[in-house]
């Protein structure tokens, strides 16, 4: 085995064909194809991004491999995603990294999509910190397809200590932007609009949910009703008051996440907080992350470069990177699953 393989990781879970080349933890290229298309239906529609994952995953690959100026008998293992995500999206990269495993006779990686996010963490200078964290600690993973609290202990071993009931924080942040008449995806949009808002101007419930679980259909609810009673007495509520109502969700989200880590923290005795996924890119929820860590000095938070807070295939480089080193290699005869598994 070499001192400094070259991993390369694919990732086509969702709407983004991602490719990167990592090389003893530094990312050597990182190529992303974004699929605008599923902006004009509210949402990311399978099959047409499953199609996209095959127009595009060849171009991806070979820019990553020229952008990072190497050639592919240089590589030295392919990790992908196995799940998970969308099935036909995830069958699109598996097949494609095996025939690229079995083609350069390359060791093939599988990776969990969940568990990449928090592993991102371990690219060199992926953080705000620009240093690795210690094990162990609590990962709080936030994104379109996932809301869970990790506890790391290793870096292949992680415990669930509360997932979302329902609906992730990214899809609640989706399906509120629709009722406010953005387009796909919604939380950027929010954060966007929440710049130039009073944050305690509306206030909203949050959700009863006992222990270290989230739910958050019943905000979406309370959020409805709220708009439908304002709407009724002037329609022109939201249009007149857009900044605060975006700002005033932002605050009330990023107060759920933090009670629950919060409860986490004195329940496990453990004060190191990683955050991870797609919603970690959010600005209110980084800002109050960490004021509570500068108020609470045995606590340390760790917030990924927004780089890599989206799906991205260096997250998935540097998983298979780690399993490399730890020979946790895998058959060609592996199949993706779309519904999340224990790690």
């Amino acid at each position: 085995m070499k001192k400094k393989p070259i991993i390369i990781g694919i990732e086509s879970s969702c709407d983004e064909t991602a490719v990167s080349i990592i090389k003893n933890r530094d990312v050597l290229s990182n190529i992303i194809i974004h699929q605008d298309i599923h902006k004009k239906y509210g949402g990311v529609v399978p099959e047409l991004a499953s199609r996209l994952h095959e127009k595009n995953i060849i171009t991806a690959v070979n820019q990553s491999i020229d952008s990072a100026r190497i050639k592919k008998n240089q590589i030295d293992a392919v990790s992908f995603t196995l799940g998970p995500g969308l099935i036909g999206s995830l069958l699109v990269g598996a097949s494609f990294a095996k025939s690229f495993s079995m083609g350069l006779e390359i060791p093939l990686l599988t990776v969990n999509h969940v568990q990449a996010h928090i592993l991102a963490h371990f690219i060199k200078n992926a953080n705000m910190n620009n240093s690795y964290p210690k094990f162990p600690f609590l990962g709080l993973v936030i994104s379109g397809g996932h809301t869970q609290l990790v506890k790391v202990n290793d870096f292949f071993q992680m415990e669930i200590l509360g997932s979302t009931l329902d609906d992730s924080i990214g899809n609640t942040l989706d399906k509120v932007a629709r009722i406010l008449g953005f387009h796909y995806p919604g939380g950027p949009m929010i954060e966007l609009f929440s710049k130039n808002g009073n944050c305690n101007k509306f206030v909203f419930s949050k959700p009863s949910v006992n222990g270290l679980n989230f739910s958050f259909s019943g905000f979406q609810s309370n959020v409805l009703q709220f708009f439908k009673k304002k709407l009724k007495k002037n329609p022109l509520f939201i249009k007149q008051n857009i900044s605060d109502i975006c700002a005033s969700i932002q605050r009330i989200i990023a107060e759920i996440l933090l009670e629950k880590v919060q409860k986490a923290t004195l329940k496990t005795g453990i004060y190191r907080i990683v955050l991870a996924g797609g919603v970690s890119a959010n600005c209110e929820i980084r800002r109050m992350f960490i004021s509570f860590a500068k108020e609470n000095k045995k606590c340390e938070i760790f917030i990924p470069k927004k780089k890599y807070t989206t799906d991205n295939g260096a997250m998935i480089a540097i998983t298979g990177l780690l399993k490399y080193e730890k020979n946790l290699f895998d058959s060609i005869h592996v199949s993706p699953y779309s519904k999340f598994k224990t790690f």
